[in-house]
């Protein structure tokens, strides 16, 4: 399997709900991640602002199982085809892009994350 790291070692992975094909997320996965998430069929990402590998839903129990892996042609981005289990974002929403570029706010609000993390890191 050749995946194609950038120049930090990571690899962006678009995350799909398997039955609404609607777009989750984006996050980046590091070798480490990306062995994670094949062995556990569960999402693993690496953290660019934490500088570590994180399991969605460690916190929030929000996870995503993976129903399929697939990369683009170039092999330099993946599509994470996912079961979600809760709302994606840490925000609550029910996708990371809630809001359209003028700051329109269309996404569906699933929980509130101060009851969720209540002081916790974020997933």
């Amino acid at each position: 399997m050749e995946i194609k790291y950038n120049e930090n070692n990571l690899v962006p992975v678009i995350v799909q709900d398997c039955d609404t094909k609607a777009v989750l997320m984006l996050a980046y996965a590091d070798k480490e991640a990306l062995s994670l998430t094949i062995d556990t069929g569960f999402a693993h990402y690496y953290s660019r602002s934490r500088n570590k590998m994180w399991k969605k839903g460690e916190e929030s129990g929000h996870t995503q199982e993976i129903v399929k892996i697939l990369k683009d042609c170039d092999s330099d981005t993946l599509l994470y085809q996912v079961r979600q289990k809760g709302a994606p974002c840490h925000t609550g929403y029910d996708s990371c892009f809630y809001r359209t570029i003028e700051g329109e706010i269309i996404g569906k609000k699933i929980f509130d994350p101060e009851k969720v993390y209540s002081g916790s890191e974020k997933d």
